[in-house]
């Protein structure tokens, strides 16, 4: 009994060394590097898609990657990522051909925002945000705003400050966080005539179900109605102070979710940030006053469809 107790020690000690090396093994290395396939990629550049591809880039990039003091899109700490992801600053996505993505080709810039992979083959970690399912017009929008004249992607030559993923985010992006496969068909836009097709559409490509489903980790970007707790709240993202915001359940729970508010109420919170009888929502909930009513409106048409979760979710508000 005891030589058979002194082997499994040995054999337990063995797997916690093998484990302790793999994982000072990971630690020293960079974050993991793809093949790059070369993508054709021609922009329109017409003023209705630089006038769309701005308000895409006001919701869904800036808000990680705007200097506030300057407003241009100069990259920036990441004072809300959580601190177990390391220490995460934004890179420059100016026209600057130095420090920024001015020598980039459109192509590339495609390739990166549907698969996560640089130019350099180089993952883009879990934090930011990839766009596999937006449509190619919506694609070529974002492309032809930070092409565009426009003072907020004009080159600035601001160097990045780099990035410091800590082993959890290395250990993630060798065995959970992958690249997502280049579209092979067009991805067309919604019809806008109908307002749950389009409603579907924005609450995926904002990224709404993201932050209001149950947890980043469990989120299905690829179909984010098999995500854990779709849109059902309790995630835990943070402000600019650190502080954990959960998220509301935006399910059609009549008790804990907004089964029982009006389109108007749900316009109002999500274009101002007003919410009746409670303090104005804050970051990281910004107000989506680039969406029209009607773009609003059918985000809330796509809501009511779905399966209600009771969850109830307690909002964190703070001096």
């Amino acid at each position: 009994m005891k030589r058979t107790l002194k082997i499994l020690g040995y054999g337990l000690g063995t797997l916690i060394s093998i484990l302790i090396i793999l994982l000072i093994v990971i630690n020293a290395q960079d974050l993991p590097s793809y093949e790059v396939k070369t993508v054709e990629f021609q922009r329109s550049n017409s003023p209705e898609a630089i006038e769309r591809g701005r308000k895409l880039t006001a919701m869904l990039c800036a808000n990680c990657h705007m200097d506030r003091s300057t407003g241009k899109l100069t990259g920036q700490k990441m004072k809300d990522a959580p601190a177990e992801f390391g220490e995460i600053f934004s890179p420059n996505i100016t026209q600057d051909k130095t420090y920024g993505i001015g020598d980039w080709t459109d192509g590339e810039i495609v390739y990166l925002l549907r698969t996560g992979i640089k130019r350099d083959g180089k993952y883009a970690p879990p934090y930011m945000a990839k766009l596999p399912l937006m449509a190619d017009k919506d694609i070529d929008a974002i492309i032809s705003f930070l092409r565009s004249d426009h003072r907020m992607v004009a080159a600035e030559s601001k160097p990045d400050i780099p990035t410091k993923p800590s082993l959890l985010t290395k250990l993630l992006c060798k065995i959970a966080f992958k690249p997502f496969p280049m579209p092979e068909e067009t991805i067309p836009m919604p019809d806008t005539t109908n307002s749950l097709e389009l409603g579907k559409y924005l609450a995926h490509n904002l990224e709404c179900f993201s932050c209001h489903s149950a947890d980043f980790k469990s989120n299905n970007y690829l179909d984010p109605t098999q995500s854990a707790g779709y849109f059902g709240g309790g995630n835990e993202p943070l402000d600019m102070k650190g502080r954990v915001r959960p998220t509301a359940n935006l399910t059609p729970d009549n008790e804990t979710g907004i089964g029982n508010w009006t389109k108007g109420q749900f316009i109002k919170a999500v274009k101002f940030g007003l919410k009746e009888d409670e303090p104005a929502l804050s970051y990281p909930m910004l107000p989506y006053t680039q969406l029209i009513d009607y773009e609003v409106g059918a985000i809330y048409d796509y809501l009511m469809t779905i399966p209600a979760i009771p969850n109830e979710v307690q909002r964190a508000i703070y001096d």
